[in-house]
């Protein structure tokens, strides 16, 4: 078995450039940044409440290809292009995580494809 093993799911978009979904690694899931994308390389970013849902939606898809969910993740970063974002992101978030891993909010000056928001997670693998 090898020790880092690359996640790919058909259900969260495709790298837009040399990088996986996720990697496993000794029981734990480190994702690459999620944006707004949608697994057919569309962009949700109609409003910022539709953008938060489908990068949360994309994350829950590679946990879930991982064979891990919200309730193990560990650690959450998140890259907002204006803290102004931060309640919305808060509301949704609630929606998906009931177990509250550590967490750091991140403004930045842009984001890929015009993103908004960018959220990585480190999720255990029971």
């Amino acid at each position: 078995m090898r020790i880092i093993q690359p996640i790919h799911t058909p259900d969260a978009p495709s790298p837009i450039g040399p990088y996986s979904q996720a990697i496993a690694c000794k029981g734990l899931l480190y994702t690459s940044g999620q944006i707004a994308l949608t697994p057919d390389g569309g962009m949700r970013n109609d409003t910022i409440e539709s953008e938060v849902a489908q990068v949360l939606d994309n994350l829950t898809a590679v946990l879930a290809a991982a064979h891990t969910h919200w309730n193990h993740v560990i650690k959450t970063t998140v890259y907002l292009t204006d803290m102004a974002y931060f309640d919305t992101f808060n509301t949704q978030y609630e929606r998906v995580v009931s177990v509250y891993p550590a967490r750091t909010t991140i403004q930045v000056a842009g984001l890929p494809k015009g993103a908004r928001i960018e959220v990585e997670v480190i999720a255990h693998i029971p």
